[in-house]
């Protein structure tokens, strides 16, 4: 197999990984990539009659993927998911296991995917051409919507036009 061939399958640097860490770097930053996103969530817009705002969040979501990388950026989604079970963090500052269980949980199961994949997606150079970056993003929001609208649709009893709207 030339060198060619596999460079591009081949896992690479994320921008976390520019200067060299430890454990307790790369700690940090999940803790970071979780707390962007909680702050994003905050930017919410709703839009009735849905139940599930316009937020910032699926922005911060990824970035954290890109910028930390598939384990990295994964796992700071799903410590944002966890602080959002004790703390206020969710869109509008909501908070507590009921949001995984109701309209917006899907979106929030999504992101930890959307995040791992547009990391592992950033690892073999994906972000590094407006092209393919932007495909990267792409992927990453229809995973996010991916796991949302059907979610949402089960959630509320909606139909498929009502969900996707």
């Amino acid at each position: 197999m030339s060198s060619t061939f596999a460079a591009p399958f081949a896992r690479g640097p994320v921008l976390a990984d520019i200067v060299a860490g430890t454990r307790a770097r790369s700690a940090v930053l999940v803790l970071a990539g979780a707390l962007l996103t909680a702050l994003s969530a905050q930017v919410a817009i709703s839009v009735p009659p849905s139940p599930v705002p316009i937020t910032g969040q699926t922005l911060a979501v990824l970035v954290a993927g890109t910028a930390l990388g598939a384990r990295r950026g994964a796992a700071s989604q799903a410590l944002y998911l966890l602080l959002g079970f004790f703390l206020p963090v969710y869109a509008d500052g909501g908070e507590g296991v009921h949001h995984l269980w109701g309209a917006t949980g899907g979106y929030l199961v999504g992101f930890v995917v959307a995040a791992w994949v547009v990391g592992a997606l950033a690892e073999r150079g994906a972000d590094r051409r407006i092209a393919t970056a932007v495909a990267t993003f792409v992927a990453g929001q229809l995973i996010i919507f991916g796991f949302g609208v059907p979610w949402l649709m089960i959630a509320t009893g909606a139909d498929l036009a009502t969900g996707v709207a």
